[in-house]
């Protein structure tokens, strides 16, 4: 018998080729749930790494190496000779969300599901041994710790499969985007008076009328006042709205951005943070 129907009686493997078949590109798994350690040629990312990593490389080894990179929905490449010990080892498999344009939202805990279930739109569920899987349709930067208890795994990480869960999955929202928007840490002052940035901008506003300027504005000073999690991120996500609409106009005099800023304080965040966030939705936009 040969060894590629051999190799296919693995259960692993054969939980992989269906993953595959399914469109989920899977990797194998070995004790303590971790990808199996490179090869001698890879060790240490000395081949450059995967085309298809953060930092490319020129690397095509046949091994599994690379962990979620080596992933793949190809069962000649999965049913390979190169990766057979692996899935002879594996204790379990892993799939990369990324590979298939999606985003698991990984809850370890009561709390961080208690937050989820406030927060997040309803999507399939996926149970694991200390809380949820979440997952999305819509791929996105992996995060680690982005709030207590809360990892994203996606385009640069893997999951455990632990089965297609419950629900019906939703487009990736927002608010998740918004919390790997890396702010600075900081305390939370009470509200005080601040020094607002000098404004430089220049040209005629597009909704020219005040009224329409002042609207804007206090639908600004609401969504910051009413988030409910990830201040930093709604904060910065807000001023960067404002800028896009009127960062070129010069119509956003200093009492304007002072509005935005005592917002912020209200909800904890202090000068330092506005002023950097402000700098930075202007250097995002290139103003």
């Amino acid at each position: 018998m040969t060894q590629p129907t051999d190799i296919r009686r693995v259960p692993a493997l054969r939980t992989a080729l269906a993953l595959a078949e399914a469109g989920l590109p899977p990797l194998p798994l070995r004790a303590g749930k971790v990808p199996f350690g490179n090869c001698r040629a890879c060790a240490k990312n000395a081949c450059g790494g995967r085309p298809n990593m953060k930092s490319a490389g020129p690397c095509q080894c046949s091994a599994p190496c690379h962990a979620w990179a080596a992933a793949t929905t190809d069962p000649d490449v999965l049913t390979s000779p190169a990766w057979a010990a692996a899935w002879r080892q594996a204790v379990c498999v892993g799939y990369h969300p990324g590979g298939a344009g999606l985003t698991a939202v990984d809850l370890d805990n009561t709390a961080a599901i208690a937050w989820a279930r406030e927060t997040l739109p309803v999507t399939r569920i996926v149970e694991t041994t200390r809380g949820e899987h979440w997952i999305y349709e819509g791929a996105m930067s992996s995060h680690n710790a982005v709030r207590p208890g809360v990892d994203i795994k996606s385009l640069m990480s893997y999951a455990r499969w632990l089965g297609p869960g419950t629900g019906t999955m939703t487009a990736l929202p927002e608010v998740v985007r918004a919390l790997a928007v890396r702010e600075p840490s900081t305390v939370r002052p009470a509200p005080q008076a601040i020094a607002v940035p000098a404004w430089t901008g220049n040209g005629e506003c597009r909704h020219r009328t005040p009224a329409y300027l002042d609207q804007g504005l206090a639908m600004a000073e609401q969504r910051i006042t009413e988030a409910r999690s990830a201040v930093h991120a709604t904060v910065y996500r807000t001023f960067l709205a404002v800028l896009s609409v009127h960062g070129r106009c010069g119509c956003l005099t200093d009492a304007h951005i002072g509005r935005l800023f005592t917002a912020a304080q209200t909800k904890g965040e202090s000068p330092r943070h506005c002023t950097d966030a402000w700098a930075n939705a202007r250097t995002r936009l290139g103003l």
